[in-house]
């Protein structure tokens, strides 16, 4: 093994001195008479920003996007066999338009009101699409542009047609929107516009900015958790909204807190001391512990990639494909399964794997071949006296980063055996997201030339396109490493604008195939989602999804 595994003694000291700084800093409050209260330990280091568009990736859509707000489009989350798909939302259906495919014309679901009892409408829905697309709207806040606009770059326009009809328009044909419209939240105008008149300001932009400002302490959307108390970086309460508009899925707990815990024995710390009830990615390590004292472990396969994203600005060392497979070629997948995160992963061979209608004819096989790496990375110029200098930027926790410290100490051992010489660049996990979006030219990169950012891969666009196509390079959205190659471009076209799900699934399945065989991405593993829990917690369906629904869990 390429990684040393502490051993159960170090496991323990570990764990147990989390718990003497961890717990004694955690004042939470007992369950009082018959509320039942789900406290959950986050891998965030701060709480995801409250007023609509959450940051820190997807666990803050997944804490507090999904939690207090709704879009038109969700995700089915109530299976954990089936793939999550799209489902109506606060849209009850939706259809392109057959002589123009810019436009789209989407139905409201009646009798939704926001936590502020306002009604939920058409005029919120254009309302909110302004406030992430239109520069001269009151209500535009530039902060949330960045984490919303990057996840629909097509959507241009939003106009009422009746109450309860709207109608939106894209810049050019796109059969992703509705997928895309998943991360939109729905924020009451009414609760933001008496915020924005009673705020004071310099300018009417300094009134909208303290307006938000506002709106994240006392939020207010369709969903069905309503914010109760909010404690910036320390916690946030959430208490079931018994109005909620889906009657099935009013929440069962009466209660939810969320606490930042970026580390991850402090967070198994809590677990066990019975701090908290629900911890996201437990210490590997600390698995057997948490067995054998009763806890229920949660884990199921994502749609999901931990990668490493390359550069392939002028000068990177990854413009060479014989260097980005050699990398490919050079990682024991299995012996990191196996090993360091105790079973916890799927090992990757590119987004996605066999059976998988996006799969494709690749013809690169990744898998571990040491041999064959240092043959080519040999053939590239490089040996044991020659060693390739590589640079990652990457975090010490956070969404869906698993255990991002000691995996890339793997990576960097593993590396070593094939003639690479890898420097981590090591930051927080928000950091880490903002400078994803600013790209490897961006001082922010720090002269890394490789981003170890874990994605989402459940839709077409955040599994491929955004990486892929060369007008997805930032400020746009997520091809960090400035990727251009025209067959990608060409094959993204194909797909967006072919409507029949048949034949976008056959575009799809190229262009994933012809990314693999570039070797575009150091594809490491799959996410399985690792949750610890007290058996206390009831009810608890873990999906094949990034996401998870809180409504049914309950709380003994």
């Amino acid at each position: 093994m390429l990684f040393r595994i502490a051993t159960s003694m170090n496991v323990r000291a570990t764990v147990a001195a989390a718990m003497m700084t961890t717990v004694s800093a955690l004042v939470l409050p007992a369950q009082a008479g018959a509320e039942s209260v789900l406290r959950i330990g986050m891998t965030a280091a701060d709480i995801p920003r409250t007023l609509g568009q959450p940051d820190q990736g997807f666990e803050g859509n997944r804490f507090t996007g999904l939690t207090m707000y709704d879009a038109l489009t969700m995700w089915d989350l109530s299976s954990a066999d089936k793939p999550s798909v799209v489902i109506p939302g606060l849209a009850t259906e939706w259809k392109v338009d057959d002589a123009d495919k810019t436009k789209w014309t989407f139905k409201l679901r009646p009798g939704v009101t926001f936590h502020d009892g306002a009604p939920f409408n058409a005029d919120a829905v254009v309302w909110n699409v302004e406030k992430v697309l239109k520069q001269d709207a009151p209500q535009f806040d530039p902060s949330q542009v960045g984490v919303t606009a990057s996840r629909m770059p097509t959507l241009a326009s939003a106009r009422k047609i009746d109450d309860l009809t709207v109608e939106l328009t894209t810049k050019e044909p796109d059969s992703f929107l509705p997928i895309n419209l998943t991360n939109l939240f729905m924020a009451s105008p009414t609760k933001w516009q008496k915020l924005w008149e009673s705020a004071t300001g310099a300018d009417d932009k300094a009134k909208s900015q303290a307006a938000w400002a506002a709106f994240a302490k006392d939020a207010s959307g369709t969903g069905p958790w309503k914010m109760s108390k909010f404690t910036p970086r320390e916690r946030l309460e959430l208490v079931k909204n018994e109005a909620y508009w889906d009657k099935a899925r009013v929440p069962k707990a009466d209660k939810m807190i969320l606490l930042p815990m970026p580390e991850a024995n402090a967070r198994t710390a809590a677990l066990l001391s019975g701090q908290v009830d629900w911890v996201e990615a437990p210490a590997p390590d600390a698995l057997p512990e948490i067995k054998q004292r009763g806890f229920k472990l949660y884990a199921n396969e994502q749609p999901h990639v931990w990668p490493w994203q390359f550069s392939r600005i002028e000068g990177s060392p990854w413009n060479d494909i014989r260097v980005r497979k050699a990398a490919n070629l050079c990682i024991d997948r299995e012996g990191l399964r196996d090993g360091l995160l105790a079973g916890l992963m799927v090992p990757a061979s590119g987004t996605f794997e066999k059976g998988h209608p996006w799969r494709g004819n690749v013809t690169f096989e990744i898998k571990y071949d040491k041999a064959a790496a240092q043959k080519l990375m040999q053939e590239a110029g490089y040996g044991p006296n020659k060693k390739l200098e590589v640079k990652t930027q990457t975090s010490a926790s956070g969404s869906g980063q698993m255990q991002p410290l000691p995996m890339n100490e793997y990576l960097q051992q593993a590396l070593a055996e094939c003639y690479f010489d890898v420097k981590l660049d090591v930051i927080e996990w928000n950091t880490l997201f903002t400078n994803w979006r600013r790209g490897a030219k961006d001082a922010s990169a720090n002269g890394a030339n490789a981003t170890n950012v874990t994605y989402a891969a459940m839709d077409p666009f955040f599994a491929l396109v955004r990486f892929l196509q060369s007008s997805m390079a930032p400020p746009v959205s997520n091809n960090w490493g400035f990727i251009n190659n025209p067959k990608f471009d060409e094959l993204v076209k194909k797909a967006r604008q072919t409507f029949d799900p048949a034949e976008r699934d056959k575009a799809l399945a190229e262009l994933h195939a012809a990314s693999v065989d570039d070797a575009a991405f150091l594809y490491v593993a799959h996410d399985v989602g690792p949750r610890a829990m007290s058996p206390k917690v009831k009810g608890v369906v873990q999906p094949k999804s990034w996401f998870i629904d809180f409504s049914p869990i309950s709380v003994e």
